[in-house]
């Protein structure tokens, strides 16, 4: 039996037209792992730099504005994130003084698009609370 009597159909476009129906949902699938990748990034950068701010607030109590001071700080960590967009609270309800609690906060804003369709929007928000020393 020869090769040609065993496979009497011609078969040469079969892994095209497979190939064109399964890239588009894979280019989707690679398009959001990269869009949350982006996202998460975002996320780690503003945790690290929210981190940074309250370890500058709680040795920040002889600064003549320690809130500037810990502002700065978190916006010089976040260097890979907007200045515009980046929101930062320094909170300090018993004072700047010694064994009091000062919380750092900072949010910063995001978006999933996928193929120009918004998925999903909002803002990341990263919190520490330091005591000062």
């Amino acid at each position: 039996m020869t090769a040609k009597s065993r496979h009497p159909r011609k078969e040469h476009g079969q892994t095209m037209v497979e190939f064109t129906l399964v890239a588009p949902i894979l280019l989707v699938i690679v398009f959001a792992v990269i869009q949350f990748g982006i996202a998460f990034n975002n996320y780690l950068t503003l945790t690290d730099a929210v981190r940074a701010g309250a370890r500058k607030a709680a040795v920040s109590r002889h600064e003549i504005d320690p809130v500037s001071a810990v502002e700065s700080k978190v916006r010089l960590a976040a260097e890979d994130l907007e200045d515009v967009d980046l929101t930062v609270d320094v909170a300090a309800p018993g004072g700047w003084e010694r064994g009091t609690d000062v919380t750092v906060e900072a949010t910063y804003p995001y978006t999933i698009n996928l193929l120009g369709f918004r998925v999903a929007s909002g803002r990341l928000t990263s919190t520490t609370t330091e005591r000062v020393e």
